[in-house]
């Protein structure tokens, strides 16, 4: 019987994963290329970082993953503030391997839950970008805009809108 419940929470598990593929930051602050030169140096020294792509001209920042890596967002956002800027927004291409994304309920992928604000009750599969819009992923003007699901979400847990 042990056999056979470890059986189905192996399919479960495999049958409901996702992976990070690539992120997309959105830099305030820049003024010039050496501005765009610090975020893209601390944006590397992170050891689940494969590739970083600046675009001076957006302000973005294309950020690539080495794989089977545990990326994590916060880390992410912390070196754009400690080179001295802020992030105004914050897109994650996340490949999905049917995820049910129901409305008010929690997505939990890997060690990250995701509230999907605009969900409507569907099956979420294949790479899907999510905008988080915590506090600090998005700017402060907006941040104000936006009702939040969690008024102060703990770390790992992020609102978002697909």
């Amino acid at each position: 019987m042990k056999t056979f419940f470890f059986l189905i929470a192996t399919i479960i598990s495999f049958s409901a994963t996702a992976q990070v593929t690539k992120v997309s930051i959105q830099a305030s602050g820049l003024t010039c290329s050496m501005c765009s030169n610090s975020i893209n140096k601390s944006l590397k020294s992170i050891d689940f970082v494969d590739n970083v792509k600046p675009n001076i001209k957006t302000s973005t920042f294309e950020i690539t993953f080495k794989p089977s890596a545990k990326v994590d967002f916060d880390q992410l956002k912390k070196k754009v503030e400690d080179a001295g800027f802020t992030v105004a927004n914050f897109v994650a291409a996340i490949n999905f391997n049917n995820i049910q994304a129901k409305t008010s309920q929690p997505v939990k992928v890997g060690d990250k839950t995701f509230y999907i604000l605009n969900a409507r009750d569907q099956n979420l599969n294949g790479n899907t970008e999510v905008r988080i819009v915590n506090k600090g992923f998005v700017s402060g003007k907006e941040s104000k805009k936006i009702t939040l699901a969690t008024t102060s979400p703990a770390r790992g847990v992020y609102n978002v809108t697909i």
